[in-house]
């Protein structure tokens, strides 16, 4: 079954002129920029406001939107009028902003040492809805169907990107990355099995009719005594999860892909990499919850997996029906959901109208209930998140980590303890943006995502975003990047964290920002 619910149109274009070159150390799969420094000039041009201007951008990429073709070479710019004649040259050494040339002692040419215009999205009040998407259903086993979303399918040989959710959404979270995304790649987003659309469409423990009372019909489903038998070994684990995936990208996705998963879905990334190397090009952590599960995995620990009795299986207890019943009207509340919504994005002004809408219609489904209960029971997985880390590092997995600042739940801690077991992964600390950043700000997580992982499509011979000098490696660096949204410039700081990562290096890498510009400032 397939629902189309986006047409396709024009974009912006972007075109990168950039001669960075970058190797791999030997026994690592994740990148290394070379000694050689050299310049990089993007041309910006926007379409809708009919103004061209150019920035210090990593991502190569210029789109032919025309003929719906993903990447294009370098000879795709002289279809631009808009270029400044001065930008092509080679001997031009000066900056380009909002097509004005800046030269001289001027504070533009001073904060582009730290400033980055970068794409905006497909913006939908100006004809320009983004790349397609389709909404899918795939049966993997009788009565468990998982449903999906997809978007350029058309790109038939450019990079397939996995997006993973979080607990409580679904593919729909993705939508910004699909959208825009889908010029450039193949992209497919899934719904967990017992989340989102892909929840049952059958009740696994069906009430007899004595016991289904009017008060509880709505959410009734597997509240029964009696297990259906498809449903006899169902329990929404994180192994459950991982296999999910594994089977969809063998069946469905037909080669293996780049993952991107936030929260939950950065757990469930991380851990399916671990198991299935072989099946992954590249893992993205965007604000990756670092352990899931409260209860013992069964052959991990089976002496205190016999203290409990049940584990996330049909039907549910007794006591647990009752405690179900109570914490489920508490976290199903409209106005429960506003308040979980507010505080894991940092900025309020981001509209949140979509995801509010799309989680409250989930929880009026009639096995929601039942399946939250089998989620927070369900045991361990038999890898921890330091175990599966340090698996995909033995694998030589590229892992790239992307994290919002303010996120109230992952801390930034999380990230840096990642950042130590893995010194050469790409870490971009976002902010302002909360436990979402590729919802709250999409323009800079897609940007960072066409970057890296064109570095890795490119075998380094283009740099990852930020690396624009070779001391960035060891170091660090911190950038402003900005994007018009809806009419608005936005800003948004990103750090990158350098390989010799360390609370000292990260005051020095500080105070030669600091020094480049008052020295700039100076002449």
């Amino acid at each position: 079954m397939e629902i189309l619910s986006c047409s396709s149109a024009t974009c912006c274009n972007v075109i990168n002129l950039r001669g960075a070159s970058v190797h791999k150390s030997s026994g690592s799969s994740q990148p290394k920029l070379s000694g050689s420094r050299k310049r990089n000039l993007c041309a910006r041009i926007d379409c809708n406001l009919g103004s061209s201007g150019y920035s210090n951008l990593d991502h190569f990429c210029t789109k032919n939107h025309d003929q719906h073709e993903g990447s294009r070479s370098l000879p795709a710019f002289e279809r631009f009028s808009n270029v400044h004649p001065k930008a092509l040259g080679d001997s031009y050494d000066g900056y380009v902003l909002d097509g004005k040339e800046g030269l001289g002692n001027t504070s533009e040419r001073r904060d582009l040492i730290t400033r980055i215009l970068i794409p905006g999205l497909p913006d939908d009040s100006n004809d320009d809805s983004g790349a397609r998407i389709s909404s899918c259903f795939w049966e993997w086993k009788p009565k468990l169907t998982v449903h999906y979303e997809k978007a350029g399918s058309e790109n038939v040989n450019s990079p397939p990107v996995l997006f993973l959710p979080g607990f409580g959404v679904g593919s729909f979270h993705y939508e910004k990355q699909l959208k825009d995304l889908g010029h450039d790649f193949r992209v497919w987003a899934v719904d967990f099995l017992g989340q989102g659309m892909s929840l049952p469409c059958e009740d696994p423990a069906p009430q007899s009719k004595e016991e289904l009372d009017s008060e509880r019909k709505d959410f009734s489903w597997g509240f029964g005594d009696e297990t259906e038998p498809w449903a006899n070994e169902l329990v929404y684990s994180i192994d459950l999860w991982r296999d999910q995936v594994r089977y969809f990208i063998e069946q469905v996705i037909g080669e293996p892909v780049y993952i991107v998963g936030n929260s939950l879905g950065g757990f469930v990334a991380l851990y399916f990499a671990a198991y299935n190397p072989q099946l992954v090009k590249g893992v993205t952590l965007l604000n990756a919850t670092p352990f899931w599960g409260f209860l013992p995995n069964p052959l991990r620990s089976p002496s205190l997996a016999r203290i409990f009795p049940w584990a996330g299986t049909f039907p549910l207890p007794a006591f647990v029906r009752k405690l179900t019943e109570f914490v489920w009207q508490k976290i199903s509340d409209p106005k429960s959901i506003g308040e979980v919504l507010k505080q894991v994005y940092a900025d309020h002004s981001t509209k949140v109208d979509k995801v509010f809408s799309r989680i409250l219609e989930t929880t009026q489904h009639p096995a929601a209930a039942a399946s939250l209960a089998s989620i927070m029971f369900a045991p361990q997985g038999q890898l921890s998140f330091n175990e599966a880390l340090s698996r995909c590092r033995m694998s030589n997995v590229p892992v790239c980590l992307m994290y919002g600042k303010e996120d109230p739940w992952v801390k930034p801690v999380w990230g840096l303890q990642v950042k130590r077991q893995l010194p050469e992964a790409p870490y971009y600390q976002i902010s302002p943006a909360g436990h979402c950043p590729h919802d709250e700000v999409p323009e800079v997580v897609n940007y960072l995502l066409r970057g890296w992982i064109g570095n890795l499509e490119s075998k380094g011979s283009v740099a990852l975003p930020l690396l624009d000098d070779p001391e960035n490696v060891q170091y660090g660096t911190t950038r402003d990047l900005e994007f018009v949204r809806e009419g608005s410039r936005k800003s948004v700081k990103v750090h990158l964290y350098g390989s010799k990562f360390s609370l000292w290096n990260q005051i020095r890498s500080f105070v030669k920002s600091r020094l480049e510009a008052l020295e700039i400032s100076s002449q």
